[in-house]
């Protein structure tokens, strides 16, 4: 896309820097560049001081969208968090203008090797466990995208001179706009899908949709991973994707299947007629120990990093120093009898379970949960707190999504005569456990901060929940 004099209008500069990097790419490449964002100059204040001398280059129309704006721009930059019923969007398109995002650039762009991961679950830490392998051999490998530090525009600016792949983590809003670019990834990862956003789309065909985009114009010789046990991968097999698919289960796989499975304790991968023993007891029992949920990120990574050229026997070697993933069920203190695990990550029901399951057989879970609602079914997480925990060992964080969650439990009568245990803020949460003297009682305790919910009403996103959940816990603890 030939950018030189061409009038972008970038929507939405907002407060975590992806505005920042739509903004800096297209000032680099010759456009002349207007910016709008609902929020006030004092709202952005941050991001407009990182700009610097740039922002003399730049037209600012801010605490508003005017019409005309998205009437002369050539091209319209739309950035996370903005609607996709937004008016301003549909003027766009009436106009006939080039609508794009991060991803949409990106893959206009690139000329690197490629993998590419998105799902609802699992993908962070499959992104992490490919690059990491990937790495195996002193390859220069970079991982970036949707919860990465690293911005897709960001990491354009320096793979001219790197050879080595590039591991992408993809959200649905990034994927909505990929049809429109010159190229889809080489290695494409579906890892599940699950009920999740539910307040930007319409319904979960609607979302499963923007995930199929990840393969949507991939080429025969470019492959695609799906989950064999998600029932939703008969829906993209029934979109017929022109890429060569395989398959990651917990179960064997039937003949024409090609991937890599799980069966009687040993990792199998089957190609063609032919199956063969990847993977010892030893090995996989390492990777169990990581939570029985990490058995499928483990498969789709080493899946997608074998089909990206690595081979077993390296990947074998670099199990042991699997890396552990930030604010995914990472443990951040040990103290005495205790354990605190920050799971912020974790932004649906499901995630939620998946953390309790986990630890329920190391020790006494406390959970901290509660945030923002997605339109998302709490009925299952109800249900198995019912089962798993007692209402005396749970702590809500105030939220729309909170009171969702409330509203499952009573129907269940969890809370019986007790009242439960609601704080507006994560320090009191944390300074109740304290004087609650769970570290006197006998027996491993584990704190477990797994929100299950959006973050927005309280915090920037679920990292920035994640980094002051790290901050406080080591302030009273």
């Amino acid at each position: 896309m030939e950018l030189k004099d061409k009038k972008v209008l970038i929507m939405g500069l907002g407060t975590l820097g992806g505005g920042l990097s739509s903004v800096k790419w297209f000032l680099n490449h010759g456009a002349e560049v207007t910016v709008t964002d609902l929020k006030t100059e004092k709202d952005l204040e941050k991001s407009l001081k990182k700009l610097g001398p740039l922002s003399r280059k730049i037209k600012f129309v801010l605490g508003r969208h005017d019409d005309e704006d998205f009437k002369r721009n050539d091209i319209v930059v739309i950035n996370p968090a903005v609607p996709k019923e937004s008016p301003f969007i549909f003027l766009a398109k009436k106009n006939k203008k080039i609508l794009v995002n991060d991803a949409r650039i990106f893959f206009d762009t690139v000329k690197n090797r490629t993998v590419a991961v998105t799902g609802t679950r699992g993908k962070t830490t499959t992104v992490n466990w490919i690059a990491h392998f990937l790495s195996a051999k002193g390859n220069k490998v970079t991982a970036a995208g949707n919860s990465s530090s690293l911005a897709l525009l960001d990491l354009l600016s320096g793979t001219k001179n790197r050879k080595g792949p590039l591991v992408l983590e993809l959200s649905s809003w990034q994927l909505e706009l990929l049809p429109g670019a010159k190229r889809s990834p080489d290695v494409a990862v579906i890892t599940n899908l699950y009920p999740d956003h539910l307040n930007r789309y319409e319904s979960m065909k609607d979302y499963a949709l923007a995930k199929a985009n990840i393969f949507k114009n991939q080429k025969r010789n470019q492959k695609l991973i799906l989950n064999k046990d998600n029932d939703w991968t008969s829906f993209f097999l029934k979109l017929k994707p022109k890429s060569k698919i395989y398959f990651f289960s917990k179960k064997p796989l039937g003949r024409g299947e090609n991937g890599l499975f799980l069966k009687d304790g040993l990792f199998y991968l089957r190609e063609g007629d032919k199956q063969k023993e990847v993977l010892s007891k030893n090995e996989v029992e390492a990777v169990i120990k990581r939570g029985e949920h990490n058995v499928s990120n483990f498969l789709a990574a080493s899946l997608a990093s074998y089909l990206a050229g690595v081979s077993f026997s390296d990947i074998k070697k670099s199990i042991k120093n699997l890396p552990d993933v930030k604010y995914r069920e990472e443990v951040v203190l040990k103290r005495k009898n205790m354990l605190f695990v920050n799971d912020s990550a974790a932004t649906s029901p499901d995630a939620v379970l998946a953390a309790i399951l986990r630890f329920k057989n190391e020790g006494r879970v406390i959970l901290i949960t509660g945030g923002t609602d997605k339109n998302l079914n709490f009925e299952p997480m109800a249900r198995k707190m019912k089962k798993i925990l007692g209402p005396e060992d749970v702590f809500f964080l105030e939220g729309s999504a909170t009171k969702n969650l409330f509203r499952e439990l009573k129907k269940l009568n969890y809370f019986g005569k007790s009242k439960p245990q609601l704080f507006e803020n994560l320090g009191d949460i944390l300074k109740a456990i304290r004087s609650a003297e769970y570290e006197a009682s006998a027996g491993k305790k584990i704190v477990l901060f797994s929100p299950g919910a959006a973050s927005f009403e309280k915090f920037k996103n679920e990292f920035d929940r994640g980094e002051k959940f790290d901050k406080l816990i080591r302030l009273n603890f």
